[in-house]
């Protein structure tokens, strides 16, 4: 059966995250529900990962299987004009056969941003966490540098969890502060080979800290070291989360990364 990868952005308001569940509103649930409208099958959409309630996805990929005969252009215009206003079909273009958008992932990307200040964006507020003190951006930057690499992040993940390992990669982990005319934003993205439940939003309230003085820079090494989520700090909103993007290699290197490491679905993942 043909293979589909789709390229999707939502807001996550409004959703119980991506995952189907009874009687709630899902990201799944109505791309899933499109489909079916348009094509007449029966199908289940799996998305590079589930992200939970309240997060945002600036380019989620899924894929599915289906015998349509519909073209992959007739099939983004057809399910743009029968999704709700808060999702968003970018593209469809045919996948390789086997073409998994979880599984055969190599790399994502997760953008977290915070406002700081007294002042405060009304209007931005479900997409963004503000801190009413101004942060030292400057130490923060310091504290993230040692996160990056090959490293257990069990202080990082929410307990309750079951993974093979917590093992995971960090290859960026950037955090600025970004002026526009209008805006005053402090962006944290980290780029990694997967990730642990909750460990961006994990590694966001533990900058924080130090970003209001109540920990030294050194702190979040020490932290990781502990291998104990109680020594981090808080999980930081969800609201102020979006997955920016996932990147994929061909099938055979993906299969083969994936062989070597657990690949996590993501850090907002509910667990199975």
């Amino acid at each position: 059966m043909p293979t589909f990868k789709l390229t999707l952005a939502y807001d996550g308001t409004d959703f119980a995250g991506w995952q189907w569940q009874p009687e709630r509103r899902t990201v799944q649930g109505e791309l899933q529900a499109a489909l079916e409208r348009i094509t007449g099958e029966q199908m289940k959409c799996k998305a590079s990962g589930r992200t939970d309630a309240g997060v945002h996805a600036l380019g989620q990929i899924v894929s599915f299987d289906s015998e349509t005969k519909h073209a992959p252009e007739v099939l983004t215009r057809a399910l743009n004009a029968e999704l709700p206003e808060d999702l968003l079909v970018f593209e469809v273009t045919r996948a390789p056969d086997g073409f998994d958008a979880l599984r055969h992932a190599l790399r994502k990307r997760y953008r977290y941003v915070l406002e700081d200040g007294r002042e405060r964006d009304l209007f931005q507020r479900k997409y963004l966490w503000h801190i009413w003190q101004r942060l030292d951006v400057a130490a923060m930057h310091v504290a993230a540098s040692p996160l990056v690499g090959m490293h257990d992040f069990r202080s990082f993940q929410t307990t309750g969890s079951s993974r093979l390992t917590t093992v995971r990669t960090i290859f960026d982990l950037l955090v600025e502060r970004r002026v526009g005319e209008l805006t005053d934003r402090i962006i944290i993205e980290v780029e990694a080979d997967g990730f642990l439940y909750n460990m961006v939003r994990n590694i966001v309230g533990t900058l924080v800290a130090v970003g209001k003085g109540k920990e030294p820079t050194a702190w979040p090494a020490e932290v990781l070291e502990q291998h104990d989520r109680t020594k981090a700090g808080m999980t930081a909103p969800a609201q102020g989360l979006f997955l920016v993007g996932v990147e994929y290699g061909d099938l055979e290197q993906c299969s083969t990364r994936n062989r070597e490491c657990e690949m996590a679905e993501d850090e907002e993942n509910l667990v199975e």
